[in-house]
């Protein structure tokens, strides 16, 4: 289950990725190793980011 810091992160990754960038959003999991929220994006997939517990963007 995501922070609600990591959730605040998704929306504005989220709104960024879509809205401002024009990518599409392939994929939003939870990495059971580290916890950090990752996100697949763009039209290649070359996009990765990933959302640590506190909010941080990595």
């Amino acid at each position: 289950m995501p922070t609600y810091a990591q959730l605040e992160g998704l929306y504005r990754a989220s709104y960024f990725l879509t809205y401002v960038m024009l990518q599409p959003i392939h994929l939003v999991c939870i990495d059971e190793r580290t916890n950090n929220l990752f996100i697949l994006a763009g039209h290649n997939e070359e996009i990765e980011i990933e959302i640590a517990p506190d909010g941080e963007v990595l």
